[in-house]
This record gives C-alpha cells, structure tokens and sequence, in this order.
C-alpha cells in the first residue's frame, strides 16, 4: 500500500490511536518500527504514554481523541514532538484561527465531513459506562445512533415543537458534517489538512466524497495528477445522515435527526399515499427511480420493485409506519449512480531519450518520483529522419495501464533507428 500511494505521491499516515494496557506498550512499540520501515509517513497517536518509549523518528500527529481543543493542549502537543495536532471537530472558525496564531509552528488539520459524535472527540464515556465497551479503545457501542424518550424531571414526557411526545426518537444522532462551502475560510484560519472521516464507508462513499472535495480544492491548489471521473460527484449520492457545519460558525441550525440514525441519502419527494407494497408518491423534477433503488421514510427503509408513473412497489408494505411522523420520501442507493462510479488518476511524466557514448539513457520524471535506464545500443542512422523521431515518441508515450500519462517528449540525440520492440521494452523496462 505504501509503494502504491507513493507513486502518486500520496502520504499513508497509520491510526495508533487507541488508549493501549500495560502490556500493549512493547506490541504497539514494535508495531511503530515495523511501520517506520516499510515507509509509513506519521502515526496518529491518541495515548502519550506512548511518547515514554523508544519510538523511530518518524512524524507524529496528534489525534482528534486527545481533544484538541485550546492553544494550550496544541502548543503542549507541538513541545512533546508532535508535528500536526487534529482539531476538535466542535471548534469554530475563531477558535481555529486563535489556535493557529498562537501555535503558528505545528500543522492544524481538521474535519470536513462525515460522522459526528454527540460528545467532544476521546471524552465520550457512555459506552464504557453503560456497555463496558470503551470508545477509546475503538470499541464505542453507539449509544447516541438509539432511540430514546425524552422525559422531565418529574418523569413526564417533553412534548416537540409539533406538540408530539419525544417517544422513542433519535435525539442524540447528529447529521454528517459538511463545510465544503467552507474550505476557503478554513484555510484562512491556519488550517493545512482537510480530513474526511470514513469509518466503516465503502468503496463508493471514498469515490464520491474525494471527488466531492478534490472539486472544491481545485480552485486553492496545485494538481499533481490528472483525474477523471465518470460522474457528477453529489455526496448526498452516498452515506449521507443530512448536513450540518457544526458550531464552525455557532448553533446555526439543527443538528440532529431526530426521525433516524441511519443514511438518509438525497431527498427526491412525497409519499401522497401507501397501500400495502405501493407507495403513490410525488417526486422532486429531474428525479428518476431505479429497480433496486433504496428507499427511507423517517428509520423506514425499503428498495423499489417496480415504476409504474407515480405508483412505485417496494419490497415490503408499510402498515406499521406512522404517516404522520413523516411523508418526506429520500433515495439512500442510487443503482444506476453506483454503476457509473469510477474515477481515474493519471501522473503527468516528462519523457527524456539522450544520446550516450555506448548507447542511450532514458527517463520519466513525475512530480514525485524519477525513474532512468541506460541501454548499450548501436546508433544506427535512420533513413527517415522524421518518420524515425515520430516513431521514438509514439512509442515511449505508450504508458498503458501504468499510472502515468506522458506530458513532454524530449529526444536529444540524432535521429536513429531503434526497432518498435526496443523502444517498448526500454520504456517497460524504465517504468516499472
């Protein structure tokens, strides 16, 4: 994995942040120099004890456990070696940029998106408390995704602002954090990573909601690599709980979604009526259903069997939903977005054949790695100078299923024959 990523010029930064026993410490020791050696960029590290044996000198970031929360705690991290600090995802952009001008001398990352946590990052202890499972020990029970009744002191139920009993709602589970239309601010407040939390996501969730961002980023940074993709990236498309900035800019709006715990997806319309395996709906324009499509109504979940108009079968019947709690109608999988999802980076390489003493020298150099051969080889003048030089180009651009695309083409050396089979064998030979 590390080879892999270093080719493109990608960090692979390892979680070491677990709180460890006593006799984790010599295992979790050796793991770090087992990491250090097969190339690993920086740890993240939640447990400090950690710091008090004998680690390899490699980078180490501050976990988002460690409850990074003050200038204090972040200049205490940077004192104890750690050269970027993980913000609490509770921060606003002041207490971001506070932060930053106080400690201008550690990396500030923070979180753009994904799953939010009811209580402050490495401070949440209802799970241990209540289940013996342990949060920091990556074993959270997610108490706060469960339903519950709302209750006063006097153990009456607390009506909403519909005049409903809180009964059996899901008041403790937040959306997912969004601030993609926040980028800008964060990185004016001293922020030098964006985080995108990932936690048990599939492979269709990382496709989209990189993209998502890698979009965004495009007006701020320099692009390494060529990408494509074959879709609008929409992270409403994927796991998608609704969105919220959090306290980025105070208690702007509702955070929490109180009707389910569960991906929600994009909404697309209007249950008008339910019978039995058929839903009468009306749907958002430019929205069209899929067999196979997920559907949710409220914690209702169900897939489409069948579209005839505005009538849609599902999967199972609905007698049990109570209508009056919701008849807002959201797409959680969309089949045929799912199937479209591929996304395609290419390194753009700068190509050099050169005329040696004995032979030549060839090589490609990416923003982030260099690779040269050299090949004792006869120079033989070509009889068609140009038709020659096309052919040295055309076939050393050849660059396939590797991961780069070849962007400059320079030939200094007089114009030779060198058969097509070992122009391709110097540049596999050279690639690789």
């Amino acid at each position: 994995m590390v080879r892999y990523a270093h080719t493109y010029g990608v960090q692979v930064l390892v979680t070491l942040n677990t709180l460890l026993r006593e006799d984790e410490y010599p295992e979790a020791v050796a793991l770090a120099h087992a990491l250090y050696k097969i190339g690993v960029d920086a740890l993240i590290v939640q447990d400090l004890h950690l710091l008090d044996f004998p680690l390899p000198p490699i980078r180490l970031h501050a976990s988002t456990q460690c409850d990074n929360r003050t200038p204090e705690q972040v200049a205490r991290l940077r004192d104890m070696g750690f050269r970027r600090a993980v913000l609490a995802r509770e921060l606003s952009i002041q207490e971001i940029r506070a932060i930053h001008e106080a400690v201008p001398d550690i990396e500030l990352e923070a979180f753009v998106h994904g799953a939010l946590c009811v209580s402050y990052s490495g401070r949440c202890y209802i799970s241990e408390v209540l289940a013996g499972r342990s949060a920091n020990r990556g074993a959270c029970a997610q108490f706060c995704r469960m339903a519950y009744d709302v209750l006063d002191e006097s153990m009456n139920e607390v009506l909403d602002a519909e005049g409903r009993p809180i009964h059996q709602r899901y008041v403790l589970s937040l959306q997912d954090l969004d601030r993609s239309a926040h980028l800008q601010e964060l990185i004016d407040a001293g922020v030098t990573t964006f985080k995108i939390e990932g936690r048990l996501k599939d492979a269709d969730y990382v496709t989209n909601v990189v993209a998502y961002y890698r979009e965004k980023l495009q007006a701020f940074s320099i692009q390494h690599s060529a990408i494509s993709y074959t879709f609008t990236p929409n992270p409403e498309k994927t796991f998608h709980r609704g969105a919220t900035d959090y306290f980025l800019h105070g208690r702007t709006r509702p955070m929490a979604n109180w009707d389910t715990p569960k991906s929600t997806g994009e909404y697309i319309g209007e249950v008008l009526e339910a019978r039995g395996n058929t839903l009468r709906v009306r749907l958002e324009e430019g929205i069209r259903l899929h067999n196979g499509d997920g559907l949710t109504i409220g914690s209702e979940g169900f897939s489409v069997n069948g579209i005839d108009g505005n009538l849609v079968k599902i999967n199972k019947p609905l007698s049990t939903f109570d209508f009056r709690l919701s008849t807002k109608l959201y797409r959680n999988l969309d089949v045929e977005f799912s199937r479209s999802l591929h996304a395609e980076r290419r390194i753009p390489v700068d190509i050099l054949l050169r005329e040696t003493e004995d032979g030549f020298e060839l090589s490609y150099r990416s923003p982030f790695n260099f690779h040269l051969s050299t090949f004792n080889y006869p120079h033989e003048p070509a009889r068609n100078a140009d038709k020659a030089v096309e052919t040295i180009r055309t076939q050393l651009a050849k660059l396939g299923d590797t991961p780069y695309i070849a962007r400059e083409i320079r030939i200094e050396s007089a114009p030779y024959f060198i058969p097509i089979s070992t122009l391709n064998e110097w540049r596999r030979h050279t690639i690789i």
